[in-house]
């Protein structure tokens, strides 16, 4: 236990002191300089020069504490592995000198075993100094293999989760509130919720009000800080980790596509239902922009791999995100602004074809665009991470001193 909590110590003292700090210098080359939607904003406002600064003034002061360590371990290995090849090559001439000296050895043999001890000694100086590479890196990267290596502190649990044909489940956040690591202020608070199989609920609210943080614990990428959140009347905890995430088809604000062709992008692995797939791009409104790709779903996005790769919009994107919840097929749909990026006729056709591209499933969204909350049963209105307005349009609409009249009007008023 005791080594244990010593290791530990170390991995933070070095990961703090100057690993950390090396692999984000690593992370901002990766980010800024390998991609090639981050050059659009480099080129167009002249930032290289601004970049250049902030990597290597960041990386520099990494680097200085990084290399020291690193050669203070490879001083210690190739010092002894220098010290041992010397002492046996000394060894060796003062066996030649003294048989040399003795008459057992000719001049020429003497040449010979000098010429050997020479070759000898150089082999074993070169497999020294990699050796003593080797163990230097070793005592580096022991670092990042403990780390990985760190056990999940979210539970996994046991629990099947009861499969229902009919997506008959219950969700209830009971007194749930949410603090995240190192912050002052609670980003949920005393949350009580219960949603139904089936239901649409739209939550809205102010930035920052904490709609996006529910998602996140819903979908168990967080553990509430105080309270519970219980599937069919059981703590989400206890359920199979795997299986709890599996009943979610999920689109959030940050989604990312890849270099791949857009079936896999839209199955989310390498081989795909080709059908399927089509249908699911075509709910959510992409079947014109399919149409006219060269190659159909097999059509490469972006360049980064094939020359013949096709640039999507950011609206489009969005669109195949969405396909892609779709073909997940998971009786919970959750999507966090999932039109932000598309036009209003298209984000009009798909909150009209809510229930359609829903299928029986229960929809969870978050939208800035109230037009969009029509189409729900339920509204839950968020602010500073509190609930305090829940009920249908209709009903909200109808408070003038609510909340959600307040952001109805402050949007309608641009349509008047």
């Amino acid at each position: 236990m005791a080594l244990t909590a010593k290791r530990t110590a170390k991995t933070v003292k070095i990961m703090a002191g100057f690993h950390f700090p090396a692999l984000v210098a690593g992370c901002f080359m990766e980010k800024l300089f390998h991609n090639y939607q981050a050059g659009k904003d480099i080129k167009i406002n002249r930032l290289h020069a601004c970049v250049d600064q902030a990597f290597f003034k960041l990386f520099n002061s990494a680097a200085d504490s990084t290399l020291k360590e690193f050669a203070a371990a490879e001083a210690r290995y190739r010092a002894g592995g220098d010290i041992a090849a010397n002492a046996l090559s000394l060894a060796v001439y003062a066996f030649v000198a003294a048989k040399a000296v003795l008459g057992s050895f000719a001049v020429g043999n003497i040449v010979r075993y000098v010429g050997g001890i020479t070759r000898f000694n150089a082999g074993f100086t070169g497999l020294a100094t990699n050796v003593a590479e080797l163990f230097a890196n070793a005592e580096a990267l022991a670092v990042y293999f403990e780390f990985l290596d760190k056990p999940s502190q979210i539970s996994h649990g046991t629990v099947p989760v009861e499969k229902h044909k009919d997506n008959h489940y219950q969700v209830e956040f009971k007194n749930v509130s949410f603090q995240y690591p190192g912050a002052e202020a609670y980003a949920l608070k005393n949350i009580n919720l219960t949603f139904q199989a089936g239901e649409r609920l739209a939550m809205v609210g102010m930035n920052g009000s904490g709609k996006t943080t529910m998602i996140k614990l819903l979908c168990r990428l967080y553990d509430p800080t105080e309270g519970e959140i219980t599937l069919n009347g059981i703590n989400i905890k206890e359920y199979d980790y795997q299986e709890y995430m599996n009943i979610f088809s999920v689109v959030f604000q940050d989604f990312k596509l890849f270099s791949f062709p857009l079936g896999q992008n839209v199955a989310a692995g390498l081989s795909f239902d080709a059908e399927k797939a089509g249908n699911c791009l075509a709910r959510a409104g992409f079947s014109e922009r399919l149409a006219g790709m060269p190659k159909g779903l097999d059509t490469p996005l972006n360049k980064d791999f094939e020359a013949d790769g096709v640039e999507i919009s950011g609206g489009e994107a969005q669109k195949i995100a969405i396909a892609r919840a779709l073909y997940k097929d998971a009786p919970f749909l959750v999507l966090d602004e999932p039109t932000a990026a598309l036009d209003p006729v298209t984000e009009f056709e798909i909150y009209t074809k809510l229930n359609e591209i829903a299928q029986g499933k229960t929809a969870v969204f978050i939208s800035h665009r109230l037009s969009s909350c029509r189409f729900c049963d339920d509204i839950a209105v968020f602010d500073d991470g509190e609930i305090i307005q829940r009920g249908g349009h209709n009903e909200l609409i109808a408070d003038e001193d609510g909340r959600y009249f307040a952001l109805w009007n402050a949007q309608a008023q641009y349509y008047a």
